[in-house]
């Protein structure tokens, strides 16, 4: 009890000082809030006291919004903007911090799945590469599959992944709507990777159709690695649910893939102590 007394004093207090500091600071506040999802996902370490206190009270004014469309549109419209650009920089230090630690056990299951199988899957396609890194991780622990293809909604970002990994000839980097290249260019025997935030950008009838267009391929395995809102029991509730304040949604990822044609041979949760936010471990087949 007494935590939680002292955690609900700490948070009033930096709202009232971060309240001072926007009313005193109008200019630095509106630099700060210039775009939304950048206010909420900016890297604390980049930031000092002051800014910290005046981003922690910006955040708690945000509206909500609840129409999914808008949603949709918004998160859209910011992923492939240049201030993507920005936020893959500053979450660099996360591929180590937080997805070799926490989500490369995965992965190792993937491998036994794979070396049960007669076939050869050649290849990996990342939705949401971002700045690359995990689809490079990947082409070195999969040294069988052949062809390692990240695509994003960024053209920035994909120009300077392919400098930056000029020197892997294994991974091709492509500019692409992950919808519309899989209807173009998709094809049998291929793992479909997304890593820590992808799929929740989507709308819950939209991810349904493209989950059903990937099923439709062939052959496939697909390992899903999403954020959810942590009061979303998959057991009770199938529908999407909007999440945190950017909003994104938190899909109910078992019931999409199953529902989509899949076999799950992984499902598995980790909640968080704040935030009310959990991370959903999906390895999918549809064979």
């Amino acid at each position: 009890m007494s935590t939680n007394v002292n955690s609900n004093i700490i948070k009033s207090t930096a709202k009232t000082l971060g309240n001072i500091l926007v009313f005193l600071l109008p200019n630095k506040a509106r630099k700060l809030s210039e775009n939304r999802i950048t206010l909420i996902h900016k890297n604390k370490a980049n930031l000092n006291i002051i800014e910290r206190l005046m981003r922690y009270a910006l955040v708690q004014k945000l509206e909500t919004i609840e129409d999914h469309k808008t949603v949709a549109a918004k998160n859209r419209e910011f992923w492939v903007k240049n201030d993507a650009i920005e936020l893959f920089k500053e979450r660099e230090n996360t591929f180590t911090t937080d997805f070799l630690p926490n989500c490369t056990f995965l992965f190792d299951l993937l491998k036994k799945e794979l070396s049960n199988q007669p076939e050869q899957f050649n290849t990996l396609v990342e939705i949401g590469t971002g700045n690359g890194d995990t689809l490079n991780y990947l082409s070195s622990e999969f040294p069988e599959v052949n062809r390692f293809i990240g695509i994003d909604l960024s053209p920035d970002q994909i120009n300077i992944n392919k400098i930056k990994y000029k020197e892997n000839q294994k991974l091709e980097f492509i500019a692409a709507d992950a919808v519309d290249w899989v209807k173009k260019h998709g094809q049998s025997n291929t793992i479909f990777v997304s890593s820590r935030g992808v799929l929740e950008y989507f709308l819950e009838q939209n991810l349904q159709n493209f989950l059903k267009d990937v099923s439709q391929l062939g052959k496939i395995y697909f390992v899903a690695i999403e954020p959810n809102a942590s009061n979303h029991d998959f057991k009770t509730t199938k529908e999407t649910q909007l999440y945190g304040n950017e909003p994104s949604f938190s899909h109910n990822y078992p019931f999409l893939f199953e529902n989509a044609g899949f076999k799950l041979w992984h499902s598995s949760q980790n909640f968080f102590d704040q935030g009310g936010s959990a991370r959903t471990f999906i390895g999918a087949k549809n064979f």
